[in-house]
């Protein structure tokens, strides 16, 4: 796992690369059952936060109820079933971007997750990256926990 963006292609802007979070975790259930974790509102509330009106299609608007840090709004941007979602997250406020990568891998899935878009030049964009460069490690890891 990393929490500093690291890609095979050469970043067009360092600097906005640099925000992004990128992290790794090899669970050991097949695409779909993953796929369900991300994509069903019962299950993201067992490993992340409770998830009001997700449905996995582009357009589809829908909260994340992050406790302290209070409701966010989303909207679905891209998908590809058991492949690949992506959602703004915090629309108005952080303006952020989250993107889950899923392949098979062997009799399990390696998920990927990109989280990019924040503002470095706000206060508000630089704790948002340290905090969630920090948090979504320990993060990841719950997904299996919440499929098995």
């Amino acid at each position: 796992m990393t929490d500093d963006a690291t890609t095979l292609d050469a970043p067009l802007d360092a600097a906005l690369d640099a925000a992004a979070i990128e992290c790794e975790e090899r669970l050991p259930h097949p695409p779909a059952q993953v796929w369900r974790a991300l994509t069903e509102p019962g299950r993201v509330s067992r490993w992340w936060a409770a998830a009001d009106g997700l449905h996995a299609e582009a357009g589809c608007r829908f909260t994340l109820d992050m406790a302290e840090w209070g409701v966010q709004r989303c909207t679905v941007v891209a998908v590809e079933p058991e492949r690949l979602l992506s959602y703004t997250f915090a629309d108005g406020v952080l303006d952020s971007t989250i993107t889950w990568s899923l392949d098979a891998d062997g009799d399990g899935t390696r998920l990927r997750l990109r989280h990019d878009g924040f503002d470095l030049e706000s206060p508000l964009g630089r704790r948002a990256r340290e905090g969630m460069g920090a948090g979504w490690p320990r993060v990841l890891p719950r997904i299996a926990a919440a499929i098995g």
